[in-house]
């Protein structure tokens, strides 16, 4: 194990330092800085190396975290990213993006607070890209069977690099110009720098996974092409019809999806001119919705000089600790300070939206009212209505599934009740060889699920294919949990 009094003796959590706001808010580079080496190891030996580690339980991808804890503690980080690799593709995408439910069932955290998990993860991946030791693991041999993925984010790039590693020849179709789907274009630069993801599509270029760019199944070729071309195809496109809040003034110029901010921002990072670019430079910008888009369009806004950032939440402040009905070690919901947040803002809560409005067609406020609770319904209580001068309003209110892209009509393939992709329990849907991954089947949810799902569908796909696989099949397309006894 890592260092065995550890957790005694460094009971304080410290994680990776910030940049200063002042600073950090002036371009779009990573908030994180790398935490220091002495720092990273002490924190890294608090873990306890229990009889039973929960965050195991907790993770999706069941990470192996104590034992690279205890490499991490040995300075032996190669072997960390050995022991990191082999359940996790792209450590160095969720030690960024994922909230950590393994730190939330972690059992020092049960009266001290969490190893810093994530934090030890990210930092294993960016030693080993810094000293080169992620290095291509092509095939010994090919199998000759072909497999088209539909979507390019953290599912689908799962899926491709788990089938391309056991000799099936993989072609990952993307409908935008570069591959890497929301990793790329919704996830603003200073949560994760590209350069994370183009490095990562090097090693699996190296494989010899193939990219198909600026191709969009379902109208440049269909998806029926596709079956007839392969021997498989993975759908793999998320979840990404955003839910709408359709009220009085919704088609005023100023209302706007999140991601219809988000895509063309990113785009103008990368150094791109888009045609729709939103610019919130002076403006007065509302954001409803408190979840991860919603703090992205915070840290967007505040980069682009906003007036004002208020974000706007209809139900109630969550707690600053664990509910009662939400027990260690279950993921709780609680109240979170991003990045973003610690740049400025305003957020509230029980704020009921009813109106926008505005003149000659253009947005001038939203009309809010405080939210009550009337037989387990919210609603806007009558009378205490106010407006919020706003320019622009960024619907942040999740996804409510896959874009149906021709799927049913080309290839037979049904949706269930939730507008995703429907699946039986080996990730294929109802037309045979026609196999789903990710948000595209289970809803919107966490990149490390999407991940998980890929492994998992990626081991569906050879068994089909080979009649037997080797590949580890992480998570269950039924499972719905994230961290549950």
């Amino acid at each position: 194990m890592a260092d065995p009094r550890g957790f005694l003796k460094v009971r304080q959590r410290e994680t990776q330092p910030r940049r200063p706001v002042p600073v950090r808010i002036m371009d779009w580079k990573e908030v994180y800085e790398a935490q220091e080496k002495g720092v990273l190891k002490s924190q890294a030996g608090r873990c306890m190396d229990c009889g039973v580690p929960f965050c195991h339980q907790g993770c999706p991808l069941g990470n192996l975290i104590p034992e690279w804890n205890d490499l991490v503690w040995r300075d032996k980080g190669e072997e960390a990213i050995e022991r990191l690799h082999a359940t996790n593709n792209f450590p160095e995408f969720t030690g960024r993006l994922c909230p950590a439910p393994c730190e939330a069932s972690c059992v020092l955290g049960i009266n001290q607070p969490a190893v810093t998990i994530k934090q030890v993860e990210v930092s294993i991946i960016d030693q080993a890209f810094d000293n080169d030791w992620v290095q291509p693991l092509p095939p010994t041999r090919l199998t000759g069977k072909t497999v088209a993925v539909v979507g390019s984010g953290p599912a689908g790039l799962a899926v491709a690099q788990q089938l391309t590693r056991v000799g099936h020849t993989v072609a990952v179709y993307e409908r935008d110009d570069k591959i890497g789907g929301l990793l790329r274009y919704g996830i603003p630069d200073f949560k994760m720098e590209k350069e994370q993801v183009d490095r990562r599509l090097e090693q699996m270029k190296a494989e010899g996974t193939r990219f198909r760019t600026g191709v969009a199944v379902g109208t440049d070729v269909t998806w029926e092409q596709l079956r007839r071309r392969y021997d498989a195809v993975v759908v793999a496109t998320g979840a990404t019809v955003p839910r709408d809040l359709p009220i009085p003034g919704r088609d005023l110029e100023g209302v706007h999806f999140a991601m219809d901010y988000l895509v063309p921002s990113n785009r103008m990072v990368a150094g791109e001119n888009p045609e729709n670019h939103i610019d919130a430079r002076g403006k007065h910008v509302v954001i409803l919705g408190g979840g991860d888009t919603g703090a992205d369009c915070i840290g967007t806004a505040h980069r682009h000089q906003a007036a004002s950032v208020t974000t706007l939440a209809i139900g109630k402040q969550p707690p600053a600790e664990r509910a009662t009905h939400q027990p260690w070690p279950t993921f709780p919901t609680l109240f979170e300070v991003a990045s973003a947040h610690e740049e400025g803002g305003e957020r509230t809560y029980l704020a009921s939206t009813v109106e926008f409005v505005g003149e000659n067609g253009k947005l001038t406020g939203v009309k809010v009212a405080e939210t009550e609770f009337v037989d387990g319904k919210r609603l806007p209580k009558a009378g205490t209505e106010r407006i919020i001068p706003a320019d622009l309003v960024f619907l942040s209110l999740g996804f409510t599934g896959a874009e149906p892209a021709g799927i049913t009509e080309q290839v037979s393939a049904e949706f269930d009740g939730r507008g995703n992709v429907a699946r039986d329990g080996y990730y294929m849907t109802n037309t045979e060889g026609v196999f789903v991954a990710g948000d595209a089947g289970r809803g919107q949810s966490l990149i490390v699920w999407a991940i998980a799902e890929g492994r998992a569908c990626a081991a569906a796909v050879d068994r089909f294919l080979m009649g037997s696989t080797i590949l580890p099949a992480p998570v269950a397309p039924t499972d719905r949990a994230i961290a549950v006894l």
